[in-house]
């Protein structure tokens, strides 16, 4: 209820700002075409989002003329090539509507698996592994890994271990940022993130 998720989607504007504005490289948002705003990022929300259709072609709507191997290849990195390959049909095995065959973590790893086949400079991810089981976060995790190199990533999250390692961490609360800084920088200052890592056993 803070408003990070509404935050979020300021950037491929979904809602516009009511004021100031939102900037990427020195540059508001809104000077750019939808298109090619949206072109350039990418969003894995809490629940995923898949089809009745294969597997292959639900991780293909990430860009629809990818070829196979480029499909292997994206599933590959995102930890789902596994599960997929002991799937009755591999990549070819219809996930039923809503993805209802599968588990929370490999739907979870199919929307990042068409995520990372975007390619997006912009990654957008909005409590990922919040709903997985510890198994499935840790396939996750890697997965996520993988998926922020060489790109901006902004990521929504409660559970804390997901963003340890950011560059920069923002401190949202009653929809003001109240504190920033890296993890290391923001547990000296004993403020909101040092009570909220203690009370998740973060300290190391």
């Amino acid at each position: 209820g803070a408003g990070k998720s509404t935050a979020l989607a300021l950037i491929p504007r979904l809602h516009d700002v009511s004021a100031g504005m939102v900037q990427i490289d020195g540059a508001d948002v809104r000077t750019v075409t939808l298109a090619s705003l949206r072109d350039a990022t990418a969003y894995v929300g809490q629940d995923a989002l898949l089809f009745d259709d294969s597997v292959a072609a639900n991780i293909r709507m990430g860009r629809p003329g990818a070829t196979d191997q480029q499909v292997v290849s994206a599933a590959g990195s995102a930890a789902a090539a596994e599960f997929i390959a002991a799937l009755p049909e591999g990549y070819e095995t219809h996930v039923g509507p809503g993805g209802q065959r599968l588990s929370g973590g490999q739907r979870q790893r199919i929307s990042l698996s068409r995520a990372l086949l975007r390619n997006p400079r912009i990654l957008l991810l909005d409590e990922a592994t919040s709903a997985l089981d510890t198994e499935s976060e840790a396939a996750v995790r890697t997965a996520l890994a993988h998926l922020r190199r060489g790109r901006t990533t902004i990521v929504v999250a409660h559970r804390l271990s997901t963003v340890r390692d950011a560059d920069l961490v923002v401190v949202i609360a009653d929809g003001h940022a109240v504190e920033q800084g890296t993890h290391a920088e923001l547990l000296e200052q004993g403020g909101m993130y040092a009570r909220l890592v203690r009370s998740q056993a973060l300290v190391q």
